[in-house]
């Protein structure tokens, strides 16, 4: 049933919603931005916040001057206002802000790290390389399963546990897949976690805009996630955990503002969080950060899981209807975020996205998500043949933000169709530019 009618009430709420984008036949259209899961554009209050604020803007915590106080106050009182928007205990977490999710896994690989022991980290074989590639440099990193639609084993997770037998210190854990949408089962993963003793890490950089996080009630021990995907993007992110885990040993970038007293021979470090954010902190990121938190509780995160799941079935049922589009992991009973992944039969991944973006203006993304073995994976390949040259296996990936709406999706199943009907004619077009990408 085609939905032209009904556009988000979120539309209004979003810069750039109505930008228009020349076309390969001359013509200029309105831009879609069907590549969310990547980064999203700002909400217009983010901008406001800014614009705002910068009249005020100062150091932090190295002037005694009012602007810098009111500087310093806002950047502190940030702290408590996104540990409620995830449900933290304040009394036991501290905020550490850093530049993104991967700076701040990058972080606490740092921080957990115990020459004396070399300890186990338990990632998953659906996990984002910022998951998985930070851990190997210093622990000894196992994976765990997923079954044949993609989703986490619970099983394989307490085997695992079991096998290290108190050996791992920490479940890395993503709390929705960049690549196929599901959301994990939090709570069940955090139980048989901490049964064994261990902690468990949970990415939330594409769980935390779509839908609400508690870390009390879901036992989650760390949380990290990106404002840039969740409609602030000035260069901020946060590392959520145990005040406690910050406080013993150096931070991993040393210099201005992690230091209570310094001499030639002796060095005092600061109390965390403040020990672990060097240098002049981003307080345009976190003004931006809070108003986009801000917006979000106005708006409820129960409605816009809802209405995203609403588009992403809309999208799954309209795209059956393709002849030679292959879906992935479109589960109907699996809790998800808006994302869906596919291709297309005999045009190569890379071909489809420049052929939506060069004809239609719609914006994807393709390749393997930096999430290359999850993708293997799930495309049935050998991990061990892997091909070396730009003509890599991967998917085309549609992710939605709360501003997308039917309208948007129906011009991506029309420029589809017209792909489908004329395979040939597209793929003579723009083979030689895929070759060059």
């Amino acid at each position: 049933m085609c939905k032209n009618y009904y556009k988000s009430k979120y539309r209004n709420l979003i810069v750039g919603v109505d930008t228009k984008v020349p076309v390969n036949n001359g013509k200029i259209v309105t831009a879609i931005n069907f590549d969310n899961a990547a980064t999203t554009p700002p909400f217009i209050s983010v901008l406001k916040e800014i614009f705002d604020y910068a009249p005020w803007y100062s150091s932090i915590h190295r002037g005694s001057g009012y602007k810098s106080l009111v500087s310093s106050k806002l950047y502190e009182e940030s702290r408590k206002i996104i540990l409620d928007f995830v449900g933290a205990d304040d009394k036991l977490n501290t905020v550490i802000y850093v530049k993104n999710a991967t700076e701040a896994i990058n972080k606490l690989a740092n921080r957990l790290f115990d020459k004396k022991t070399r300890y186990v980290v338990l990632s998953s074989y659906m996990e984002h390389h910022s998951n998985d590639l930070p851990w190997r440099k210093d622990y000894k990193v196992d994976y765990i399963e997923v079954d044949e639609c993609g989703r986490i084993d619970l099983n394989s997770l307490e085997r695992q546990l079991k096998k290290y037998r108190g050996k791992v210190k920490l479940v890395a854990l993503t709390g929705a897949s960049n690549v196929t949408g599901y959301i994990n089962p939090i709570l069940a993963a955090a139980k048989i976690v901490h049964k064994y003793g261990a902690s468990i890490l949970i990415d939330g950089a594409q769980l935390v805009p779509h839908t609400n996080v508690n870390m009390k009630n879901e036992n989650i021990d760390f949380l990290v996630f990106s404002a840039h995907k969740m409609y602030a993007p000035f260069g901020i992110g946060v590392l959520i955990g145990p005040t406690k885990t910050f406080e013993r040993g150096a931070p991993d970038y040393v210099g201005g503002g992690t230091v209570n007293l310094v001499t030639h021979n002796y060095v005092e470090w600061n109390s965390p969080p403040n020990k672990e954010e060097a240098g002049t902190p981003n307080i345009m990121g976190v003004v931006a950060l809070v108003a986009a938190i801000k917006t979000l509780n106005l708006l409820r995160r129960s409605e816009i899981q809802q209405y995203e799941n609403s588009l992403t079935i809309y999208t799954i049922d309209s795209l059956k209807k393709i002849r030679d589009v292959k879906l992935y992991c479109i589960d109907s009973d699996v809790l998800r975020v808006g994302i869906v992944p596919f291709n297309i039969e005999g045009v190569e991944h890379g071909i489809v996205s420049e052929i939506l973006s060069n004809e239609a203006g719609i914006s994807v993304r393709d390749g393997c998500f930096c999430a290359q073995p999850y993708i293997r994976k799930l495309l049935k390949l050998d991990s061990n043949n892997i091909d070396r040259t730009r003509n890599r296996p991967g998917m085309v990936r549609i992710s939605f933000g709360l501003y997308n709406d039917y309208s948007e999706v129906d011009r991506l199943v029309w420029i589809l169709s017209k792909i489908v009907n004329n395979k040939e004619y597209y793929r003579n077009k723009y083979y030689k530019n895929y070759l060059e990408r």
